[in-house]
């Protein structure tokens, strides 16, 4: 079932979300919905505060762009992108790299802006899964940005929050207007 997308100025954005219960039997059939909702909308990721529910629950799938990451480890051995996409995770943990690029981002719930954002072009991501194990995946590129992208929104974090004070300065007068096109 396609879930409504919450849009910016819904306060379950801004929560930092609780824990997911990895025993709950309900999160199967959310999961399905979430993964519908996010091809429907042409995403690669989805974190349930952005359909309105406050759980530490994401999904990206980047299956469509293999060649937009250079390497990807999961628990310490060398693996493809298919083998893990779509990629499911609930309560994950991360770790930055050192080295830091800009990319352009845009968010489903922030619909029409897209903003160079400078984020750690590496990852080490600790993802707990449904079914109790848990996945660490190191990698790049655009499936370390999405990482960082959808944990963010499970810490009330929107993309917007990462650009420089000047381009936030522009972007203020941008997101005011999706405000007050939201309101009418």
């Amino acid at each position: 079932m396609i879930r409504d997308i919450v849009q910016y100025g819904h306060p379950v954005l801004r929560l930092r979300c609780r824990d997911v219960d990895a025993n709950d039997q309900q999160l199967t059939d959310l999961v399905a919905d979430m993964l519908e909702t996010m091809k429907n909308a042409n995403g690669v990721g989805l974190a349930a505060p952005q359909i309105g529910i406050d759980l530490r629950l994401a999904v990206i799938d980047i299956s469509h762009d293999p060649e937009s990451i250079t390497y990807l480890t999961v628990n310490g051995s060398d693996a493809e992108l298919d083998s893990i996409m779509p990629l499911v995770f609930i309560n994950p943990e991360l770790e930055y790299g050192a080295e830091k690029e800009f990319g352009t981002e845009g968010c489903l719930s922030i619909r029409g802006i897209t903003a160079e954002v400078k984020r750690p072009e590496a990852v080490k991501a600790t993802l707990p899964q449904l079914d109790g194990s848990t996945l660490v995946i190191e990698t790049d590129g655009l499936l370390a940005r999405a990482l960082q992208h959808e944990i963010d929104h499970l810490n009330g974090v929107l993309f917007v929050d990462r650009l420089p004070a000047v381009a936030k300065v522009t972007m203020k007068n941008r997101l005011k207007r999706l405000l007050e096109k939201s309101d009418s």
